[in-house]
């Protein structure tokens, strides 16, 4: 159990009630009247996120109030739960009445308590919580528990999260479950036909590797998840501004919730032939780093000719998507933070997916509604793939232009995928800018949690 969440008898813990702006006017809160007037001279009004602590007689604590506004309040921020661990004192706690999504309620309190101390000691986790009756306490610990190994892998700097750290943090998760690891490394990348992933990595004294776990029951349904693990993106020749290159230690967000999601999915024990692939490199500037108009060959076959060298992370993606569709999975996903035009298109918290199956894109789009992991659906527009088109190769990874940026890249990705019964991709940001209840600023777990609610529905 995540160790946001206490033991102890729910009589012995404190209440806290959620009070919405018209259940407090209407005196509709079970208060008795000296603890009324505390609240009124306190100006406590139930505004959203407005917190309380009402004292018993000998002074202790003997309930908290937590404001949610109105219905609009609670549809712009349904995570206001995920303030209470950074406003609670000391103690055992209990929700003594359902804000409106109890599942919600008791994963933004798990994901709130969240604290960064791997370099500065952070404050030990003072607030816990007794676990509201009629959810699955299981459940939402492995997503706060996935959320928590996401979150610290994006937060540690490039200098402390390399290709070999990545590859030594997915390693541990497999051990954990008793999955089969394998890292191929350097030169070998070359030699066993990664000529992509080999290439954007070869420019950095850490040397490209691609990870590959294997898990689970092999007479299940074959899901393999495909996550970015660029470690850190300079932007190569083509180097990003300084302000462009400031939070690139994120760029390997797509393996870092990919190992999220796989997390909970051996977790969980769900029934799918599991098969985690990572490339992971850090896009470097050094004399043999390549260079725009270059030419290389793909696993798959086709030739690649980089357009730019700060789109490297599709190049990384099309040589272990090729790999993985070698097998004719039942279900490919990859996750990666590809393209600032998604979040010029849809903000931070928002990520596009795309997928060429309707009823693949209706069920993702439903269960991303449903644990509040939001998604949107983005068209694999066929008229512009014809804008990846080369002069000099079989494809250009970066076409000049400048429009549809993330759908042009997914088109990219698209032609290394031909056998797969289904793909789904999805290009997250994987960072939280400013911080937000039960989302702090920094790393960010992002699709992790609808994707896992998909497959267990498929395949628990």
């Amino acid at each position: 159990m995540h160790p946001a969440f206490a033991t102890v008898p729910a009589e012995e813990a404190v209440p806290i009630t959620f009070v919405a702006k018209a259940t407090w006017e209407t005196m509709g809160v079970p208060l008795d009247a000296p603890a009324r007037r505390f609240a009124e001279a306190s100006g406590f009004a139930a505004k959203p996120g407005q917190y309380l602590a009402l004292p018993a007689a000998n002074g202790d604590v003997s309930h908290i109030l937590l404001g949610l506004g109105d219905a609009s309040d609670l549809a712009r921020d349904p995570f206001l739960a995920g303030k209470l661990p950074g406003l609670l004192p000391a103690g055992t706690f209990r929700f003594a009445n359902a804000p409106d999504d109890m599942h919600l309620a008791a994963l933004a309190f798990a994901l709130g308590s969240y604290r960064f101390d791997r370099y500065r000691k952070a404050d030990a986790q003072k607030a816990t919580l007794v676990p509201p009756e009629g959810v699955d306490i299981a459940d939402i610990s492995r997503m706060a528990d996935a959320a928590t190994l996401a979150r610290d892998l994006i937060n540690t700097p490039a200098n402390d999260m390399g290709p070999g750290e990545l590859a030594a943090a997915a390693e541990s998760l497999a051990q954990r479950f008793g999955a089969k690891f394998g890292c191929i490394v350097g030169d070998d990348l070359r030699q066993r036909n990664f000529p992509l992933i080999h290439a954007v990595g070869m420019a950095s004294p850490r040397a490209p590797r691609l990870i590959d776990i294997a898990w689970g029951d092999p007479a299940h349904p074959k899901v393999t998840l495909v996550g970015k693990g660029v470690c850190f993106d300079t932007g190569g020749v083509d180097l990003k501004t300084a302000s462009g290159m400031q939070i690139m230690k994120k760029d390997m967000g797509g393996a870092a919730n990919v190992l999220a999601l796989a997390l909970m999915i051996m977790d969980a024990k769900l029934k799918v032939r599991l098969r985690v692939l990572i490339p992971a490199v850090e896009n470097s500037v050094a004399g043999n780093a390549f260079r725009p108009l270059d030419i290389f060959p793909s696993r798959k076959g086709p030739t690649v000719e980089i357009g730019n060298t700060d789109a490297e992370g599709r190049l990384v993606l099309a040589d272990a998507l090729a790999l993985a569709d070698e097998e004719k999975p039942d279900l490919l996903i990859d996750l990666g933070t590809l393209t600032g035009a998604a979040r010029v298109a849809l903000g931070p918290d928002i990520p596009p997916f795309y997928t060429s199956d309707d009823a693949l894109a209706l069920d993702v789009a439903r269960c991303a509604q449903a644990e509040n992991d939001p998604l949107w659906r983005m068209p694999l527009w066929p008229a512009y793939d014809a804008w990846l088109d080369s002069k000099v190769a079989d494809i250009n990874n970066a076409p000049s232009g400048g429009f549809a940026g993330s759908i042009v890249c997914a088109l990219f990705l698209q032609r290394f995928v031909e056998a797969a019964k289904n793909w789904l991709h999805v290009d997250i940001y994987g960072w939280t800018p400013s911080a937000k209840p039960a989302r702090p600023e920094g790393g960010e777990c992002q699709a992790a949690r609808a994707i896992y609610r998909l497959l267990s529905e498929r395949y628990g």
